[in-house]
């Protein structure tokens, strides 16, 4: 008998409450069912990512597609000297040669970043694997501390063993760039993955060579290049197995007169024309092997 009452009283205590409820000129909110209960979800196309960045250019799969890598972003500055941050520099630079390569057609192009945000150093090179890239550029200025005599832009391209010591303390702090107060993002990869991604990455290293000395071909009497140019070192950003790839360090932040070239407008257009046309020398060459 004690359970019946149980049940009963389970059944009957929502109808009191409410009349209570209303006795008193208490009301409870009662959703409306209508079409306000209606959800609306923007899905994506079939068949296109839901995180990749969108592809500018022609709809034809068969046009080459370059993405281009505004370093670091986000909680990550990079470089800042003079008031100016590395993260806004290379994002203008890397619009500007979206820009241009749009302007003259033919080429498909994807930023990684097209606004202020933070991407992991494994997340770059994956947008371009994902995306079939047919080449990855990767845009960063270079620090020399407290002398602002350094100054000039210089290309890497990925090895195990870095071409000089200064490659290799430039590399040990770009692959730190996923520590945040000491804490690192995402795991780096382990030893075996390291050997795996350097086994792949054997047939495009010298593609990717070929690339660099073009950015520096073309852009002799145009823009102020170091002396040593062409380095190589460890660099995660650069490691997308197939993809040819280089890191483009445009020049010292911390030299005033780089810093405000590459800061102004003539300096970007200048910049992007150059880059531009290497990039679709190196496309016409691959075309034709």
């Amino acid at each position: 008998m004690l359970r019946f009452f149980q049940i009963l009283a389970i059944f009957l205590f929502p109808v009191l409450l409410v009349g209570g409820l209303y006795l008193f000129g208490l009301r409870l909110p009662v959703p409306h069912l209508g079409r306000d209960y209606v959800i609306s979800l923007v899905l994506p196309e079939a068949g296109q990512p839901v995180d990749l960045p969108t592809i500018y250019g022609p709809p034809d799969n068969s046009r080459p597609l370059v993405v281009i890598d505004a370093g670091h972003g986000g909680k990550d500055p990079g470089t800042v000297s003079g008031g100016r941050r590395e993260k806004d520099v290379v994002l203008a630079l890397a619009l500007a040669l979206k820009d241009r390569l749009l302007e003259e057609g033919g080429i498909r192009v994807a930023l990684t970043r097209e606004d202020d945000r933070f991407l992991v150093l494994q997340e770059r090179p994956e947008i371009a694997r994902r995306l079939n890239a047919d080449l990855f550029i990767s845009l960063h200025a270079d620090s020399a501390g407290d002398y602002t005599q350094a100054s000039g832009a210089s290309v890497y391209t990925l090895s195990r063993e870095a071409s000089s010591e200064a490659a290799a303390r430039f590399a040990n702090r770009e692959n730190n760039a996923d520590l945040l107060n000491g804490v690192v993002v995402k795991n780096q990869s382990d030893p075996v993955n390291d050997i795996l991604v350097e086994l792949s990455q054997r047939r495009v290293q010298e593609t990717s060579r070929e690339f660099g000395q073009l950015i520096e071909r073309e852009g002799q009497g145009r823009h102020r290049f170091h002396s040593q140019t062409q380095r190589s070192a460890a660099l995660a950003v650069l490691r997308a197995p197939d993809v040819p790839a280089v890191l483009f360090e445009v020049g010292f932040l911390t030299n005033p007169d780089d810093a405000d070239r590459l800061a102004s407008r003539e300096g970007q257009e200048e910049l992007a024309d150059f880059v531009a046309q290497a990039i679709r020398v190196f496309f016409a060459r691959q075309s034709t092997d």
